[in-house]
């Protein structure tokens, strides 16, 4: 099993947060890695994307030009990248950050709305939490158990007490795929 996916959006939304927590959680799960990150001339409010492969086998590239999967955090993320994916991918796309949003007939396509979830949370910067929930929940790539522990790593002491906001933004975001 490999995966190559496409994690893109604007800088601040935790594209990038997103990816090495995957890859991280792989490593965890005895799965051979890559995370390649891209960043636009800004920062913050610029483009963001990174590429990670996730696999039982080893890799021959870190880049990614023909994802089985793409997690669009914004419309223009969803314009730039739908057209590489594979047939029969998996195409998230949050659209809470994407106007009428459009997909193929020959991919799986799930509409997060992770702003306004996030926003139920209680705060924004878990959106990028609610959509890695729901990759997770669409692909079975990795197990949420093991999400869920990196974060009391990413979150460690002073910081503990955003674990538990960061499992519920998981869990949100994974009843999207259930439902």
């Amino acid at each position: 099993m490999t995966r190559e996916l496409i994690i893109a959006g604007f800088g601040g939304q935790g594209v990038m947060a997103m990816g090495k927590t995957l890859i991280e959680a792989g490593l965890k799960e005895g799965f051979n890695v890559t995370w390649v990150p891209s960043y636009g001339p800004e920062m913050r409010g610029g483009t963001a994307n990174c590429s990670v492969v996730i696999s039982d086998e080893p890799i021959g590239s870190p880049v990614v030009t023909q994802p089985t999967e793409l997690i669009a955090m914004n419309g223009p993320s969803l314009t730039r990248f739908l057209p590489q994916v594979l047939p029969g991918g998996l195409v998230l796309i949050n659209s809470s950050q994407a106007e009428d949003p459009v997909c193929r007939t020959d991919a799986r396509c799930f509409l997060i709305p992770c702003m306004e979830e996030a926003g139920k949370l209680g705060n924004f910067k878990v959106a990028n939490m609610v959509m890695l929930g729901a990759y997770i929940q669409a692909t079975g790539a990795l197990k949420m158990e093991t999400i869920q522990d990196m974060l009391a790593h990413i979150f460690p002491g002073p910081k503990a007490h955003l674990v538990e906001l960061n499992v519920r933004a998981l869990q949100a975001g994974a009843g999207y795929i259930r439902e």
